[in-house]
C-alpha cells in the first residue's frame, strides 16, 4: 500500500502544478476579464427586474409600494454591508471575497426564482449583499493592482455595469412573451452571469491580498459625522442615489401609464442604463483636472432635473428626457464619487467620508421606491412623484454647488463643521 505520507506528497504536488503562475502576458489580461464580469454583475441582477414589476405584482398580488421592496431591499443591503467589505478583505482576502461576492449574487438569483414570495424578498436581500461586496472592493482592487490604469479601467467597468443593465432590462419583457409570462424563469436567467463570472474568476483564488487603504469603512461618530463640508458631500450623493433608484424602479411603470407598450418601456429604460454609464468615459479623466467642480456638479443635477419635468410634462419625447435624466444622473455619480477623495485630506479620511456617504446615500436611495410607489397608490398617478424628484434635483443641485468647491474636511477643527482651502 502506499503511504500516507506519499499520497500528501502527491496531493500538494497536484496542487502546486495547478496553481502555478499564469503566464506573465495572459495573468493582467485575465484579471481585466474577470473585473469586467464582475461589473457585470453589479446592476443587472436588479435593476433587470424593473420591467417586470407590473407582471410581478399582477402574479403576486401585491401593491406598488411592496413591489418597490424589490428595489429597495437591494439598497438597504448596500448600505449595511458596505461600509464592512474592507473587513471582510482583510480577512479573507480580497479576490475570495469577491468570489464570495459572485457566489452571493447567484444563491440570491436562484433563491429569488424559487416560487415563494418570501423567497423573492430574500434572495433580493441576498443579490444586494453580494453586490455590495462587489461595489466596494472592485474599486479598491483597481487601485491597487492597476494604479497608473485606474481611470481608464473605472471607466471601463463603469460602462459595463452600464451595458450589463441595459441589456437586463431590454430583453426583460421579450423573454416574459417568450415563457409565457413566467417572470420567475426571465429572473432566474440572469443566473449565467455570476457562474460565468465565478468560473473566470477562480484562477485568481490562489491570491490573498488586502483592499487598498483608502476603501470604505465602517461608518462611525467621529470628524466626519461633524464638518459641514462632509454633509454637503453626502447628501449630493444620497439625493441622486434617491432619484435615481426612484427611476429605475418606475420608469417602465411610468412610461406603460403614459400610453407605452412594455416592450418599448423595458427598451427605455434600457437607454436609461447605457445614458448613465457614457458620463464616466468623459468625465472621469478630466475631473480631478478641473479647479473645482461646482459648476459641473449643479449643470449635472440641473440636466436631470430638464429630464424629470420633461418626462411630466412631454412625454411622448420620453426618449430624449430619458437620456437627459441618465446623463446627468450618471455625471453626478462620478462627481459624487470624486468628491469622496477629493475633499478628504487623507486616505483614512477618505475612507471614513465613503463610509458615511455610502451608508446614509444607499439609506436614502433605499427610501425612494417604496415612497413614491406609495405616493402612486394614494394619487392614482406619478405626477406628484416625478415633481418631488425635480425638485429634489434643483436642491442637489445647490448642494453641488457647496461640495464643489475647492476645500477639504479639516483635520485641526475636530468637534466644528469647517474646512479649509487646497
Amino acid at each position: 500500500m502506499v503511504s500516507l505520507k506519499a499520497c500528501q506528497s502527491r496531493i500538494e504536488l497536484i496542487v502546486k502544478s495547478q496553481s502555478s503562475p499564469l503566464p506573465s502576458a495572459a495573468r493582467p489580461a485575465l484579471l481585466i476579464f474577470g473585473i469586467l464580469l464582475i461589473a457585470a454583475n453589479l446592476r443587472a441582477p436588479f435593476t433587470g427586474v424593473a420591467p417586470l414589476l407590473g407582471m410581478i405584482r399582477a402574479n403576486a398580488g401585491m401593491t406598488a409600494t411592496e413591489a418597490g421592496m424589490l428595489i429597495t431591499l437591494p439598497l438597504l443591503a448596500f448600505a449595511i454591508v458596505s461600509p464592512f467589505a474592507a473587513g471582510v478583505a482583510r480577512e479573507y482576502g480580497l479576490e475570495r471575497s469577491l468570489f464570495a461576492a459572485l457566489v452571493l449574487i447567484g444563491a440570491g438569483i436562484a433563491l429569488r426564482s424559487a416560487g415563494a414570495v418570501w423567497c423573492l424578498y430574500l434572495g433580493t436581500a441576498i443579490i444586494g449583499g453580494g453586490i455590495a461586496l462587489g461595489n466596494v472592493l472592485l474599486p479598491s482592487l483597481l487601485k491597487r493592482d492597476f494604479p497608473d490604469k485606474t481611470v481608464t479601467l473605472t471607466s471601463a467597468y463603469a460602462l459595463t455595469m452600464g451595458v450589463g443593465a441595459a441589456i437586463a432590462s431590454v430583453i426583460a419583457i421579450p423573454l416574459a412573451h417568450l415563457f409565457n409570462s413566467e417572470w420567475r424563469l426571465v429572473i432566474g436567467v440572469l443566473i449565467v452571469l455570476p457562474v460565468v463570472a465565478a468560473l473566470i474568476w477562480l484562477p485568481q483564488l490562489r491570491n490573498r491580498t488586502s483592499p487598498a487603504k483608502d476603501t470604505a469603512t465602517p461608518p462611525h461618530g467621529g470628524e466626519v459625522w461633524r464638518s459641514a463640508l462632509a454633509w454637503q458631500v453626502t447628501l449630493f450623493l444620497g439625493l441622486n442615489s434617491f432619484v435615481y433608484y426612484v427611476a429605475v424602479s418606475w420608469l417602465p411603470a411610468i412610461l406603460h401609464d403614459a400610453g407605452f407598450s412594455s416592450d418599448k418601456a423595458g427598451s427605455l429604460h434600457g437607454v436609461l442604463q447605457l445614458a448613465t454609464a457614457v458620463p464616466g468615459l468623459l468625465l472621469l479623466p478630466i475631473v480631478r483636472k478641473m479647479k473645482d467642480q461646482r459648476m459641473a456638479a449643479f449643470i449635472a443635477s440641473i440636466i436631470s432635473m430638464v429630464g424629470l419635468f420633461g418626462l411630466l410634462l412631454v412625454p411622448a419625447l420620453a426618449m430624449l428626457w430619458i437620456i437627459f435624466f441618465g446623463l446627468g444622473a450618471g455625471a453626478a455619480i462620478i462627481l459624487g464619487l470624486a468628491f469622496v477623495s477629493l475633499r478628504a485630506s487623507s486616505s483614512h479620511q477618505a475612507a471614513a467620508l465613503s463610509g458615511m456617504s455610502q451608508c446614509v446615500g444607499y439609506l436614502l436611495a433605499a427610501a425612494g421606491p417604496p415612497l413614491v410607489g406609495r405616493l402612486h397608490d394614494a394619487s392614482g398617478n406619478w405626477t406628484a412623484a416625478l415633481a418631488i424628484c425635480a425638485a429634489l434635483c434643483l436642491v442637489m443641485a445647490l448642494l453641488g454647488l457647496l461640495a464643489g468647491r475647492a476645500m477639504h474636511i479639516s483635520s485641526a477643527s475636530i468637534g466644528r463643521a469647517t474646512a479649509k482651502a487646497i
